[in-house]
């Protein structure tokens, strides 16, 4: 038994022995990989010319051989991009300062009136130049300017580098404790192409058009907003009589990652790329610009679009702040031959993009507040729900999505503008691995498509260079008090799923009749409720209608007509019928109530009494601004209601929940639905 022992101690050792070395062995071959992978973009790297810097008049240029690019000196502004021949990618007819440029959209705090400041700054600095690489900064530091400008440090950075057909840009924003409060809701980087040389535009492998120039806006008809334009006198004839807005072309910043311009002639490519989504603010769903008619290509870093001011970064007491946008990549791509589909040029971007995100995070930044790769840490686990109502057993959380952002409330995330967020989906069995987080102090937050409600970690999690974090299986308990007894739509946190209805025929946007799946894109769709209902509202009954064709999209406002002939809008209610065969008088209901948008309107719900006088059973009270009605959006921020009713409210039979959108005058005062499920007392009430 001895000798037994003896083995199988021997065999234990000889095993741990052969993890370690494995271990090794693995660390070794990553580590060889990498400096395969250094050298080998090395040995290409010299393939190419060296990357040149040359300081001109107020002005600076850096050549690599495949593209050069001029700055202004010390401003940052980029006013030229020579590439493939063309002398410049950028509009020439506009200023030195509105052709590339980051921008800023801020106010002094509690005081009206908008303020655009296009960062320019007061000092340039080479920071590094060799054959390899050119890194050049433009700052601008608050304490050398009036105090009525923006109280901000700011150091944009420009990146070139050898064999690269792009360059990279990002910008440190920085305020000191002490400095006066300021309201900021834009930032972004901004491109304005050469007309002339870019008439056709693409944001995905659906959304891709021949675009309308900025002067066929000008000569169109400014519909109910400046943004929408009917195009009446167009270039292209095949776009007259067709809706311009650029909140057509919105995206969820998850799906934002490239974008841009084509021209025809020569075949050139001009395209966003969008690495990370670590910067950007509100979410993996929250919704934003990207390119639109100039031609311009955007990149939002934060805004107040699809979401309202409360995205605002709002600095009070002198708040200390600083933070890194970027880098973000510009893509410059070619096509030399004239028998190559020209849409090649699209496919490559997208294989850029997915190169550049593997890349992320880069090790070329050169200031020090961008953090690399080994001074990250990651977290990982495995997400399950609990809801015994759907299942006696836990369930996988599939596609589920989970991140990491500043400590706050449940679903605080969604409105959350001055940190790092870090986002990954679940696998189809509720594992997920968050990587490359900047070290600091996080709640780990999640949602569940399928679910309503969102989970939040009970406790802070610390990232450190470096750190594994591995979590215990986490367990969502979603909102539920009883078993459904009737639903409709489906938990994702979206309209899509309603009755969307075809756009009037005189404005139309052509892309989004072929691309049907993104029909609410089309505009002026709230009117059509007007077209459907002309007279009685919305009634919906459980059990024979469809909410795919019987469920409008949003509950909007009714438009009539004054004494004068002008246009009015006035409140709406819906109705929920539905028939319940026994009522628990003495027990309680639940009504789950899941919004999808909200813009300055208040949802007032009363269950078998229609009289408005009545105080109604509940209220949101007038929330939201968000106005994704007008922009074309299908979601905006979410709210979850759990509305307790009293089972005495209830009648044996018909009982009728009406549902009253009580703020009238303004075509886009409405909501979207995302899911309303009307729950039964507890099993063991």
């Amino acid at each position: 038994m001895k000798k037994v022992g003896r083995n199988r101690e021997w065999r234990s050792v000889l095993g741990l022995l052969g993890i370690l070395l494995q271990l090794f062995l693995l660390i070794e071959c990553a580590a060889t990989r990498r400096i395969t992978k250094k050298n080998s973009q090395l040995d290409l790297q010299s393939l190419y010319p060296p990357v040149q810097l040359h300081k001109l008049n107020n002005h600076v240029l850096v050549d690599n051989g495949l593209f050069n690019i001029t700055f202004s000196v010390p401003g940052g502004m980029v006013i030229a991009i020579q590439y493939n021949g063309i002398d410049n990618l950028l509009e020439n007819e506009n200023k030195l300062n509105n052709r590339g440029y980051w921008d800023i959209v801020w106010n002094k705090a509690e005081k009206p009136g908008i303020i655009y400041d296009k960062l320019e700054g007061t000092n340039f600095e080479v920071i590094l130049q060799d054959e390899n690489q050119v890194e050049i900064s433009f700052t601008r530091t608050w304490k050398s300017l009036n105090s009525s400008s923006l109280s901000m440090n700011v150091d944009k950075r420009f990146i070139i580098l050898r064999g690269n057909s792009g360059f990279y840009s990002y910008a440190i924003l920085e305020r000191l404790e002490g400095w006066p409060d300021i309201d900021v809701y834009q930032g972004r980087m901004a491109f304005k192409l050469n007309e002339k040389l870019f008439p056709y535009m693409a944001i995905s492998d659906e959304r891709q058009r021949i675009m309308p120039t900025a002067k066929d806006r000008e000569m169109g008809r400014e519909l109910d907003y400046p943004e929408a334009v009917l195009l009446t006198s167009p270039t292209n004839s095949f776009l007259k009589g067709e809706v311009d807005d650029k909140y057509q072309y919105s995206v969820e910043d998850k799906d934002n990652r490239v974008h841009g311009w084509i021209s025809p002639n020569p075949r050139t490519g001009f395209w966003m790329i969008t690495p990370s989504n670590e910067f950007r603010t509100g979410g993996p769903v929250k919704q934003d610009l990207t390119s639109h008619t100039g031609p311009i290509t955007l990149s939002m870093l934060f805004s107040t679009h699809y979401a309202g001011d409360i995205l605002a970064l709002r600095f009070r007491n002198g708040e200390p702040w600083k933070k890194v946008f970027g880098p973000v990549y510009i893509y410059l791509n070619s096509v030399s031959s004239d028998d190559e589909d020209i849409l090649t040029l699209w496919t490559d971007a997208k294989e850029q993009m997915l190169i550049e995100t593997e890349n992320w995070p880069y090790d070329f930044p050169l200031s020090q507040d961008f953090v690399t790769a080994d001074q990250r840490g990651t977290v990982s686990g495995r997400l399950l729900i609990s809801d015994s109502y759907v299942s006696k057993r836990l369930i996988t959380a599939n596609s589920a999505f989970i991140g990491l952002a500043a400590p706050g409330d449940v679903g605080s995330w969604q409105t959350e503008n001055k940190g790092y967020q870090f986002w990954t989906q679940t696998d189809n069995e509720g594992y997920f691995l968050i990587k490359n987080i900047i070290p600091g102090n996080y709640s780990l937050y999640a949602w569940v498509p399928g679910f309503i409600g969102d989970y939040k970690f009970k406790n802070y999690i610390n990232i450190t260079p470096g750190s594994r974090t591995r979590l215990q299986t986490l367990v969502y308990n979603p909102p539920r008090n009883g078993p459904t007894l009737w639903e409709i739509g489906i938990p994702e946190r979206t309209a899509a799923e309603f009755f969307i209805p075809n756009p009037q025929p005189r404005l139309q946007n052509q892309l989004y009749i072929e691309h049907y799946a993104e029909k609410f894109r089309q505009y002026g769709l709230w009117d059509s409720y007007t077209q459907l209902y002309p007279n009685d509202d919305l009634i919906y009954t459980v059990g024979s209608s469809n909410y795919q064709t019987d469920w409008f999209f949003a509950h909007v406002n009714r438009c009539t007509f004054n004494d004068e002939g002008n246009k009015t809008y006035i409140p709406t209610t819906w109705q929920i019928v539905f028939d319940l065969q026994e009522v628990e008088k003495s027990s309680n209901y639940t009504l789950q109530l899941a919004l999808a948008s909200i813009n300055e309107a208040e949802l007032q719900i009363r269950v078998n009494d229609q009289d408005a006088d009545h105080v109604p059973h509940f209220t949101t009270g007038l929330i939201g601004k968000d106005n994704v009605i007008a922009r074309h959006g299908i979601h905006g921020l979410y709210w979850l209601y759990s509305i307790n009713v009293p089972g005495f409210l209830f009648a044996t039979g018909k009982n009728v929940i009406f549902l009253k959108q009580s703020r009238g005058s303004s075509p886009w005062s409405g909501l979207m639905y995302d899911y309303i499920r009307l729950e039964g007392p507890p099993a063991n009430d």
